[in-house]
């Protein structure tokens, strides 16, 4: 599976720690920064993850930050992503079931290195379900009517 992965500088470790170990399950990642801790601003990282999943660079993400929200904000500014802020596996898995989610978020400070694996884990392992849910997925890419 195609994954991006993207953080702020809160976040950079534990992008690290998440790339190196989808690459060693035979994953191709894209990692779209920061590499290093200088501070950077979380939107432009969230932009540029969306964007890998609108543009098909990447069938998933990750979008990592110091609390997981703001990322997953800027993230879910673009039509094409559905990132779901997630911080254990069973709201990973439902992600996908239930919202279709390609990208999910989580706080660096927030969550363990091995916590945030069983998310990634949950994430990539569960399908859509479709049916029932599919009509609510579809009002997700839809202007909010006035």
């Amino acid at each position: 599976m195609r994954i991006a992965i993207a953080s702020d500088h809160a976040a950079v470790s534990l992008k690290a720690v998440l790339a190196t170990w989808l690459r060693e399950a035979g994953h191709d990642v894209l990692d779209l920064g920061p590499e290093g801790t200088a501070s950077v601003d979380y939107p432009d990282y969230g932009f540029k993850l969306a964007s890998a999943i609108a543009d098909g660079s990447a069938d998933r993400g990750i979008a990592l930050c110091g609390s997981g929200i703001g990322i997953s904000i800027a993230a879910n500014r673009n039509p094409a992503c559905r990132c779901a802020l997630v911080s254990e596996p069973l709201s990973a898995s439902l992600a996908r079931m239930h919202n279709d989610a390609n990208a999910i978020a989580m706080g660096a400070r927030l969550i363990g290195e091995e916590m945030a694996k069983a998310c990634v884990e949950a994430f990539l392992s569960a399908d859509f379900a479709g049916g029932r849910h599919q009509l609510r997925v579809d009002k997700l890419s839809t202007k909010v009517p006035a």
